[in-house]
């Protein structure tokens, strides 16, 4: 029997959905992507039209789940489905709940898990977390972590997430939410993060804080020549920062610069902390090679006390980015069965 996992990843705008086996072999994926509910879809965020939205989209995404089994059967009718591992915002993995969750119209807690699992009583393991901590796992399992048993993923897309292993295992903390190494303050009372509040290290160093850099400092050169300054703020992307800093556009790589520098000053702390193997970079960011790795690196040595300097190596993702949100939740899946089994999965 060939055991396979369903990974769902819950996006602010679509939910991927797809089988992986236990190498991180997508077997299948849907085409398009279910959509998610829209936060404008309850404007009033009422608990009324909410209950409707989730009851509505959990009946979607069961119906995607049976058509991907019903799909990989008939491929292989040996193939058992061993579990369905989901990444989602503001997900707690104690619990199985979403919560309060700013980009999606659900009010309050959802118990999302008990939701899916009464669809599919046979399938034994429904589990949910972030997706940083999807992420996290699947580098562990599938990635360049294999055999380590403690670094930290920085996953580094429109926002900043995280996710911390420890001796093996993800760090969750008491609560279900630890990790949240976007939110900590690199700058009192600087930016206006996402999440409310100010000079969060998210809105400094995610994508979105690149292309406020980049705006900050056009301003502060009256950098008219700049490849950059003809790009409108809405069409601006860590990848055209890129791109113009690889044509040798002096804005492109100071933005690069500066963005390293603070990345690496907020994980000396997070070494300090946790003193990990390793840091891996993930995400449109990450893509950017040395220009942002170089400066990260220097300026978390220039930090670090003398202890743990040239010790912690920062180091790029081998997930592939396409496939990271479906192949990170299915490691939930393989991560509970190990829990259980003394013997090694592979």
């Amino acid at each position: 029997m060939r055991q396979v996992a369903i990974g769902i990843d819950i996006g602010g705008t679509n939910t991927a959905i797809g089988v992986v086996d236990l190498e991180g072999n997508i077997l299948y994926e849907k085409k398009p992507q279910l959509p998610t509910p829209q936060k404008r879809e309850n404007p009033n965020m009422t608990v009324a039209v909410s209950d409707e939205l989730i009851e509505k989209y959990i009946a979607s995404l069961t119906a995607e789940i049976k058509t991907a089994i019903e799909t990989i059967k008939q491929i292989n009718a040996e193939i058992e489905v061993a579990g369905i591992g989901i990444g989602a915002p503001n997900a707690n993995y104690y619990s199985g709940t979403i919560e309060n969750a700013a980009n999606l119209p659900f009010v309050g807690v959802i118990n999302f898990t008990e939701l899916i699992h009464k669809n599919f009583p046979g399938i034994k393991h429904v589990k949910l977390t972030n997706d940083a901590n999807a992420a996290a796992l699947g580098e562990m399992i599938y990635g360049g972590a294999k055999g380590m048993k403690n670094f930290v993923m920085i996953t580094l897309g429109t926002g900043l997430g995280s996710g911390i292993i420890t001796n093996g295992d993800l760090v969750y903390g008491a609560d279900g939410f630890a990790g949240e190494v976007g939110h900590t303050t690199l700058v009192p009372e600087g930016r206006l993060c996402g999440c409310g509040g100010y000079g969060h290290l998210e809105a400094y160093c995610s994508a979105t804080g690149i292309k406020r850099t980049v705006f900050e400092l056009l301003a502060q050169y009256n950098a008219t020549e700049s490849q950059l300054a003809k790009v409108p703020y809405s069409e601006m992307t860590a990848k055209i920062v890129y791109d113009a800093a690889q044509n040798g556009d002096l804005i492109a790589k100071e933005v690069f610069k500066k963005t390293g520098e603070l990345l690496g000053r907020s994980l000396a702390d997070t070494v300090h902390y946790l003193s990990p193997e390793a840091i891996f970079l993930f995400g449109g960011a990450a893509a950017a090679g040395d220009y942002i790795f170089k400066p990260t690196k220097e300026s978390m040595e220039k930090h670090l006390l003398p202890t743990f300097r040239n010790k912690v190596k920062i180091l790029p993702s081998k997930m592939k980015e396409g496939s990271v949100a479906i192949v990170g939740a299915s490691a939930l899946v393989w991560k509970e069965i190990e829990k259980s089994n003394p013997i090694p999965l592979s």
